[in-house]
Formats: structure tokens, C-alpha cells, sequence
């Protein structure tokens, strides 16, 4: 009995963290991002399909282009707020893209 409450209580704080990092947390960088890359969309694979736009990463010490895609939105009538890069202080703090 006590490994399935325990078991339960894992399932549910799992669940309740993922969708916490689902919504984009912050965290910290040194230096800001370089400047967005644009290029061409071109057609979506089909009806209601929505343009993800790129976004610079932190790979290591280095920063990785994240290539645009297009993306199903999970609800009817579901916005994208996209990906972003907030300089605070000194810091640049990035802010995870999220459907809302």
C-alpha cells in the first residue's frame, strides 16, 4: 500500500513540475544572444499549422541556432508567445516559448 501512495505522489509531483517547465522557466546567461536569424517560412504542411520562429540557445559556452518550425497549437484558438531573451542587470535571462 505505501508504494503505491508513494508511487502516486511521484506521478503527481512529476506531472505538477512539467507542466511548471512547460510555461518556461528563467534561467540565467552570460552575454546576450546574438541578433535573430530570418529567413523564408514557406507554406505550412497543412491547415491550421502555426510558425514557430527560431531562437538562440546556450550550448556550453557557446550559442546554437534552434531552427523555426511549424507547429499544431494543443487547443482551438491557441496563441504562440514566442521564445524570448530578457537582458536583467547584467544578465540575459531567456524565456521559454509557450502555447497560451
Amino acid at each position: 500500500m505505501m508504494k503505491k501512495i508513494l508511487a502516486t505522489a511521484f506521478v503527481i509531483a512529476g506531472t505538477f513540475l512539467t507542466g511548471c517547465a512547460a510555461h518556461g522557466a528563467y534561467y540565467a546567461s552570460y552575454g546576450g544572444p546574438p541578433p535573430p536569424r530570418y529567413a523564408a517560412v514557406g507554406v505550412a504542411p497543412g491547415p491550421g499549422y502555426v510558425w514557430v520562429q527560431g531562437f538562440w540557445d546556450r550550448s556550453g559556452s557557446s550559442w546554437a541556432w534552434r531552427e523555426g518550425r511549424w507547429e499544431r497549437p494543443p487547443r482551438g484558438h491557441a496563441n504562440w508567445v514566442p521564445d524570448r531573451w530578457e537582458k536583467h542587470g547584467h544578465d540575459w535571462r531567456f524565456r521559454k516559448g509557450h502555447w497560451h
